[in-house]
């Protein structure tokens, strides 16, 4: 039940809810619509104090994700984002804001560039961890052992549909922080937190002493206050690329300002 301490990003974790009810994790798909837009939203975050932010490297085919990630890795492809321009704009993010960064893809793009390479450019990069949202726990531990070694956390998911044994498991695994997935299916979708997702929260502490993320569906403000005195840290992702898209790069910041008022 105790997972894996390396210390870093729990810590920093920790310390940031001595101080706050709740945290805010974000998320961006680096290159969409184009690298000087997430350059700005990565500003817009710092200005709104958020705690986390993950970085998404574009996949052809991301399976976890809802119709306006899957659109938006499709543009980032189009433009041609690259892997040294992924890993040099989260250097620079890494240099410039307080909140640590995180590494969020599919495993087809590690295995492609290999464990060792991954977690040396991410270090390089001055990432703290990392989220892959198609790696089960039971093939990560080659991986995790690669990043421990580089002081890096696998971010491991948590989800409705694990059995208690395997919860226990990805219990034993984990660090950093854990992600609980609120609901089954994709990103984008509104989750009704009523239904179930403090049963999930419960089942994910019997499992792990480490802090837990709730994400998939926390779309509004409102969402973000639900979630105070239940989980660790909320996320939001496709609410915050839906705000830049319909409301603009000031929009955008006044919404991730409501987003944050809430985590006090």
């Amino acid at each position: 039940m105790t997972g894996v301490s390396s210390g870093g990003l729990e810590g920093h974790v920790r310390e940031r809810l001595a101080r706050k009810r709740l945290l805010l994790m974000t998320h961006a798909v680096v290159g969409y619509p184009s690298l000087d837009a997430s350059w700005a939203m990565l500003e817009a975050m710092d200005a709104a104090g958020v705690d986390l932010v993950e970085l998404q490297l574009p996949f052809s085919e991301p399976i976890a994700d809802g119709p306006a990630f899957v659109r938006a890795n499709q543009g980032a492809i189009q433009a041609g984002t690259s892997w040294s321009a992924y890993f040099d704009l989260m250097a620079r993010a890494a240099k410039r804001f307080r909140f640590p960064v995180l590494f969020m893809g599919y495993y087809n793009s590690i295995f492609q560039l290999g464990a060792e390479r991954f977690c040396a450019r991410l270090g390089e990069a001055g990432a703290r961890g990392f989220i892959v949202a198609d790696l089960p726990p039971e093939e990560a531990r080659a991986l995790s052992a690669v990043a421990r070694a580089k002081d890096l956390d696998p971010i491991l998911l948590m989800t409705p549909t694990n059995s208690p044994s395997r919860l226990a498991e990805i219990g034993r695994q984990a660090s950093g922080f854990v992600y609980c997935v609120a609901r089954k299916g994709v990103t984008g979708k509104r989750t009704d937190l009523a239904q179930g997702v403090e049963a999930l929260v419960a089942r994910c502490r019997g499992a792990t002493a480490l802090p837990l993320a709730v994400g998939f569906g926390i779309k509004t403000p409102a969402d973000v206050r639900e979630l105070r005195g239940l989980a660790d840290i909320a996320i939001v992702g496709t609410a915050c690329l839906e705000a830049w898209e319909q409301r603009g790069p000031s929009g955008y910041g006044e919404f991730l300002k409501e987003l944050a008022a809430e985590t006090t």
